[in-house]
C-alpha cells in the first residue's frame, strides 16, 4: 500500500515488474503551461482485480487514465498494458483493453447492433462471433428492443450500457471504465456490477473510475486516491479502510470542506421573513 505521507509528488518506487501487471505505469505526468495535472505518479493494478481510481473533481484521474491508455500522451513516464508499452507497442495494447470513458466521438448515427457489428470489424473477430455476442450483449444489458435503433436517440442510461458492450465484444483482458454507472437506473447498475464480478473471477481486470464511493466500496476490491495529480494512498481495499468507511478514509486524504457558521443561513428563511426583512420591522417598532 501506497504512504500517502511519501506521496506529494515523490511517490514510492513500485518495486515490481511493470509487465506483469494488468496495468502499470511508472513516473506519469502531465503539464498544461505551469499546471501539473499529473504528477509523476507510480501505481500497479495486479491481474484479476476490481480496482476502483477515486478522487475528488479535479484531481486528475481521467487524465491518468486518458495517458494510461494510449489517448493522451504524457510529458514523460510510461505505461503497459497486459505487459506491452502503451507508446512502444500500442496496437498490442490496445488489442488486450476495452475502453468506456466519457467524451470521445462515437458513431451514434449508426443503430446499437449496427455499432457492435462495427467495433466488433474493427477488432478483427469472425461475423459469426460478433452476431452472436452482440445478441448475448445486448439481451444482458436490456437493449435488445432498442437494438435497431440509432444510439444519438438513446438515453444517457441506455448510451452507456451500449458503450460497455462495445469495450466487451471482444472480451479484452483489462476493462477500463470511467464512471460506468453514471445515469445508469439500479436495475440495470446492479446487473452490470455482476457482469463485471463474473469478468473478474474468470481472470480478467476490471479499472474503474467513479466518485461513487459506495459503488467502490461494495465492489472493488483494490483502490487509489488520487488528489492533485499524485496517489495518496492505494491498495486493498480492506487495507486502506483499517475498519473505517471508505468514505471517511477519502475525505481524510483529500481535505474534507466544513460549511463556516452562518453561512447560507438566509436559504429556507420564509418569503418576506428574512434576516433583513426582520431587521426593518424591528426598527419601525
Amino acid at each position: 500500500m501506497t504512504d500517502p505521507e511519501n506521496s506529494q509528488g515523490t511517490p514510492q518506487i513500485c518495486p515490481t515488474d511493470p509487465t506483469t501487471q494488468a496495468l502499470a505505469v511508472r513516473g506519469l505526468t502531465k503539464s498544461y503551461g505551469d499546471a501539473t495535472v499529473v504528477n509523476n505518479i507510480n501505481l500497479d493494478i495486479p491481474k484479476g482485480a476490481i480496482y476502483g481510481i477515486v478522487g475528488p473533481n479535479g484531481a486528475g484521474k481521467t487524465t491518468m487514465l486518458s495517458m494510461a491508455t494510449g489517448l493522451l500522451r504524457p510529458n514523460k513516464g510510461t505505461a503497459w498494458i497486459s505487459g506491452f508499452n502503451v507508446w512502444e507497442e500500442p496496437n498490442d495494447a490496445k488489442r488486450s483493453m476495452g475502453l468506456l470513458a466519457d467524451g470521445l466521438p462515437i458513431f451514434d448515427r449508426l443503430t446499437g447492433k449496427e455499432l457492435l457489428t462495427y467495433v466488433g470489424a474493427l477488432r478483427e473477430l469472425d461475423e459469426g462471433i460478433v452476431d452472436q455476442r452482440s445478441e448475448e450483449l445486448l439481451e444482458a444489458l436490456g437493449l435488445k428492443e432498442a437494438a435497431g435503433k440509432r444510439v444519438v436517440d438513446y438515453s444517457a442510461g441506455m448510451t452507456k450500457k451500449i458503450l460497455l458492450a462495445q469495450a466487451l465484444i471482444h472480451n479484452p483482458k483489462v476493462l477500463i471504465l470511467d464512471e460506468p454507472l453514471e445515469a445508469v437506473d439500479p436495475v440495470s447498475g446492479r446487473l452490470i456490477q455482476q457482469i463485471l464480478k463474473n469478468f473478474a473471477q474468470t481472470g480478467g481486470t476490471v479499472v474503474l473510475s467513479s466518485h461513487v464511493m459506495e459503488l467502490v466500496e461494495g465492489l472493488c476490491d483494490h483502490v487509489a486516491i488520487i488528489n492533485r495529480g499524485v496517489v495518496e494512498i492505494a491498495g486493498h481495499v480492506d487495507e486502506v479502510r483499517r475498519g473505517r468507511s471508505l468514505t471517511d478514509v477519502f475525505v481524510d486524504a483529500v481535505g474534507g470542506a466544513a460549511l463556516q457558521e452562518g453561512s447560507l443561513s438566509w436559504l429556507g428563511a420564509s418569503e418576506g421573513h428574512s434576516e433583513g426583512q426582520n431587521q426593518n420591522e424591528d426598527r419601525a417598532e
